[in-house]
C-alpha cells in the first residue's frame, strides 16, 4: 500500500518537540492554512461532484457517505447536517462509517482494513442505481472505502472519491475524483489535521452547492431549513422577513400558516392564496423559490 504525501515528513518537523508552545502552534496553524489552500485547485472537480450528487437527490436517489477513521468522521459530520440545513429527508442520506457506532466510542484502526465488513455494509444499505456514493479517504487506499466504491460501481451507483494523494487507487473506482493535494502533515501521517481540514472544507463546499442546485438557497438564505428548535425557528422567521420585507411578527404568522416551510411562507407573503397554491408554485418551479416568486408578480 503506497504511503504518498500523507505519510511524508514535514520540512519543519525536525526538532518540533524542542520548540516553545507558541512556536509549535504557529507551525501547526501554518500547516492548516496550507492544507486549506489545497481546495482551490479542486474547484472544478467539486462542482462536477456536486452536480452528480444533486442529480441523484433530484431523481429520488440517495447520498451515501463512506469513510473510515478521521476521514469517516469528516464524512459523517457533513452528512448529519444536511437534513437540518437544507431539509433533505433523513432517509435520503446514508452514512457508512467503518465500524459503525462502535467507532464513535473507539476509533479503532482495524475496521478500515475489513473489506468483508465493507461489502456487508454496502449490501445492508442496498446501494444501487440512482444512488450517489461519496467515499472519503486521506490516503486514497483505504480498503473499506475502496471495497464500497467497487460495490457501488458494480451496482450502477455513481461514485465520488475524495483523497489527498495523487494517483490514489480509489480514483479508479470513481465517476468523479477530487484530489486535495495537501502538504505533508506536521505530525507525519496524522491526517486528522491538514488532510482532514481540506476534506471538511471540500465536503462543506460540495454539499452547500448541492443545496444551491436543489433550490434550497436564496440570496444566501437557507430557505429549506428544518426549524426544530428555538434558534432555528427564530432564524426561519428572520429569513422570511428578510426576503419578503414583512415584519417579524407577520413572518411568524406566515410560517405557522405554511406549516413551518420558509419557502411557502415567503410565497404567502408574495400573494399566494394559501399553502396549497404556494406548494403548487414550488412544485412547478422545481423547488426554486426565485422562480416560484415570479408566479405572484
Amino acid at each position: 500500500m503506497a504511503s504518498g504525501r500523507t505519510e511524508a515528513k514535514h520540512p519543519q518537523a525536525q526538532g518540533l518537540d524542542e520548540r516553545s508552545p507558541a512556536e509549535v502552534l504557529k507551525i501547526l496553524a501554518a500547516g492548516q492554512a496550507a492544507a486549506a489552500g489545497a481546495v482551490d485547485s479542486a474547484i472544478d472537480d467539486i462542482a462536477e461532484a456536486a452536480t452528480l450528487a444533486a442529480g441523484a437527490l433530484r431523481s429520488g436517489g440517495r447520498l451515501v457517505y463512506v469513510g473510515a477513521g478521521s476521514s469517516g468522521l469528516m464524512a459523517m459530520a457533513d452528512a448529519l447536517e444536511l437534513p437540518g440545513t437544507y431539509g433533505i429527508p433523513r432517509d435520503r442520506i446514508v452514512i457508512l462509517l467503518a465500524g459503525g457506532a462502535a467507532s464513535l466510542e473507539n476509533l479503532a484502526g482495524g475496521y478500515e482494513d475489513d473489506t468483508a465488513l465493507a461489502v456487508s455494509d454496502a449490501e445492508a444499505a442496498r446501494i444501487g442505481k440512482g444512488d450517489c456514493v461519496i467515499c472519503v479517504t486521506a490516503s486514497g487506499s483505504t480498503p473499506y472505502a475502496i471495497a464500497i466504491a467497487d460495490h457501488a460501481q458494480s451496482h450502477d451507483a455513481r461514485v465520488i472519491a475524495i483523497a489527498n494523494n495523487p494517483g490514489a487507487p480509489i480514483f479508479a473506482y470513481a465517476d468523479t475524483s477530487i484530489l486535495l493535494q495537501t502538504p505533508p502533515e506536521v505530525i507525519s501521517g496524522s491526517t486528522r489535521m491538514g488532510a482532514g481540514t481540506a476534506q471538511k472544507i471540500a465536503l462543506n463546499m460540495l454539499s452547500t452547492l448541492v443545496g444551491v442546485q436543489l433550490g434550497h438557497v436564496h440570496d444566501g438564505y437557507m430557505v429549506n431549513l428544518k426549524a426544530d428548535n428555538i434558534k432555528l425557528k427564530d432564524r426561519a422567521s428572520r429569513i422570511v422577513a428578510g426576503i419578503s420585507g414583512v415584519e417579524t411578527d407577520e413572518a411568524v404568522r406566515l410560517l405557522q400558516q405554511a406549516d413551518g416551510s420558509v419557502k411557502a411562507a415567503v410565497l404567502l407573503a408574495a400573494g399566494a392564496a394559501n399553502l396549497a397554491a404556494a406548494q403548487a408554485a414550488l412544485d412547478k418551479s422545481g423547488q426554486s423559490l426565485r422562480r416560484a416568486l415570479t408566479t405572484f408578480k
